[in-house]
């Protein structure tokens, strides 16, 4: 039955949001009674957090963190996550937005407690991708990228390309941001150093 009332909830916040869902339509929609639904949440605030921090968080898990982190490199991954969603989104035809993106509009200014949860979202969601650059570095790759920023410019990117496919009804904002994002090659200091130190291990050299 929690499951049940979760599974409502959050097809509702996502289609709807969390303001224009009453509790009387998700009791309706999961055939459960008040009593049955406060039993499990007292109140739609402990509903909706529920929904952040068990529903939304697993759905960036699935769709971004492991993707990357198997990926044979922070770009890679990044790509792969990317036409995985454009391929989706296509083929059925309508975007409604990441789940994240659309209740922190709508929440984080709402409540500290909202706001808390899908922060840490966002934040468990950066470290993955900066931590796969780390250790992308570990093996003499992108040595002139800043994980940290990277990272924050990858999910950045995602969700406000997100935002616009769901105002235009196409993927394409998509496509634009990960071709952006692949060419986000790292800075020029960087290479400089790489060359240099090519330059001095070079054999002959004094």
């Amino acid at each position: 039955m929690r499951n049940r009332v979760l599974d409502v909830a959050e097809a509702s916040f996502q289609e709807r949001g969390y303001h224009a869902s009453s509790i009387g339509d998700l009791m309706a929609a999961a055939g459960v009674t008040g009593g049955a639904l406060h039993h499990h949440f007292p109140t739609k605030k402990a509903l909706a957090l529920a929904v952040i921090e068990e529903r939304v968080a697993a759905a960036v898990e699935e769709t971004w963190i492991v993707p990357v982190q198997a990926a044979g490199s922070a770009r890679e991954g990044i790509r792969a996550v990317f036409e995985t969603v454009v391929a989706k989104l296509e083929q059925q035809g309508f975007v409604r937005g990441c789940q994240l993106n659309n209740l922190a509009h709508e929440l984080s200014l709402a409540d500290p407690d909202f706001r808390v949860a899908l922060a840490s979202i966002f934040a468990a969601w950066r470290e993955a991708i900066a931590g796969k650059v780390r250790t992308d570095q570990q093996t003499g790759e992108e040595q002139g990228t800043d994980p940290d920023r990277f990272a924050a410019l990858a999910v950045a990117a995602y969700s406000g390309a997100m935002s616009m496919a769901k105002t235009a009804q196409d993927a394409g904002p998509l496509r634009d941001c990960l071709e952006a994002l692949q060419r986000a090659a790292p800075s020029q200091s960087g290479q400089a150093a790489r060359r240099r130190r090519r330059v001095l291990l070079r054999p002959g050299k004094p």
